[in-house]
C-alpha cells in the first residue's frame, strides 16, 4: 500500500489536474508516479517539464532509457525500472539481453549503451565528480562533453522520480506489472 496518497484528476489539487490529465492521455492510464507527484503540484510540474527537456537531448531514446534504468536500479526504484523497461521495449526497441543487463547493472551487450550505463553509475556514485579516466572512457565511446552533461540531466530527472517513489511507495500499475523488478537485498549498516 502506498505511503502517500495516489491522486487522480478529481482528487489532485487544482494546480496539478492538467498535468495529471496530460499524463493520462499520453499513457492511457494515470501512472501511480503521476498520482503521487500530484500531491505537490510543483513536483509534478518539474517532472513533466524536465522530462520534456530531457527528451530534446542529443542522446537517443535508447541511451536516455539506459540512463533511466541504470539510475533506477542504482537507487532501488522498482516502479521506475518497470516503467522504463516498458518504454525500452515498446518505444526504444531494445532487446531483452540489453534490458536484462541494464536491470542487473551488468555489462550491456551493446558497447555504446554499456558506456552510458557505466558512466551513469559513475556520475551517481561520485555525485558528478567522475574520475578523468571515466569521462575519457565515455568520450572514447563516441560521446561528447554535451552528452556527459545530458547524462547528468537524465540522472537529475531519475533522482526526482526514484526518490519520490521510494518515499511514497506507490503500487505498480497493472499495466506495468509484466515489467516488475525488485531491488536485490542490501545490508544496511546500523547508525
Amino acid at each position: 500500500m502506498a505511503r502517500l496518497p495516489i491522486l487522480n484528476t478529481e482528487t489532485a489539487p487544482e494546480a496539478a489536474r492538467d498535468g495529471v490529465a496530460k499524463a493520462e492521455k499520453a499513457n492511457g492510464f494515470i501512472p501511480n508516479l503521476i498520482g503521487l507527484l500530484a500531491n505537490a503540484p510543483v513536483a509534478l510540474e518539474t517532472y513533466q517539464t524536465v522530462s520534456g527537456i530531457n527528451a530534446r537531448s542529443d542522446l537517443s531514446l535508447a541511451e536516455r532509457e539506459a540512463v533511466q534504468i541504470t539510475a533506477a536500479t542504482t537507487h532501488g526504484c522498482g516502479f521506475c525500472v518497470a516503467g522504463h523497461t516498458a518504454i525500452a521495449y515498446k518505444k526504444a526497441g531494445l532487446t531483452e539481453d540489453i534490458v536484462d543487463a541494464l536491470r542487473a547493472n551488468a555489462r550491456v551487450p551493446d558497447a555504446r549503451l554499456d558506456a552510458v550505463a557505466v558512466f551513469t553509475r559513475a556520475v551517481i556514485r561520485s555525485r558528478g565528480a567522475v574520475a578523468d579516466a571515466e569521462l575519457a572512457a565515455f568520450k572514447a565511446a563516441g560521446f561528447s562533453d554535451a552528452s556527459a552533461l545530458e547524462v547528468v540531466l537524465g540522472v537529475s530527472l531519475a533522482t526526482l522520480c526514484n526518490f519520490a517513489n521510494n518515499l511514497g511507495k506507490p503500487e505498480l500499475n497493472p499495466q506495468l506489472q509484466p515489467y516488475a523488478w525488485t531491488a536485490p537485498a542490501v545490508a544496511v549498516a546500523a547508525e
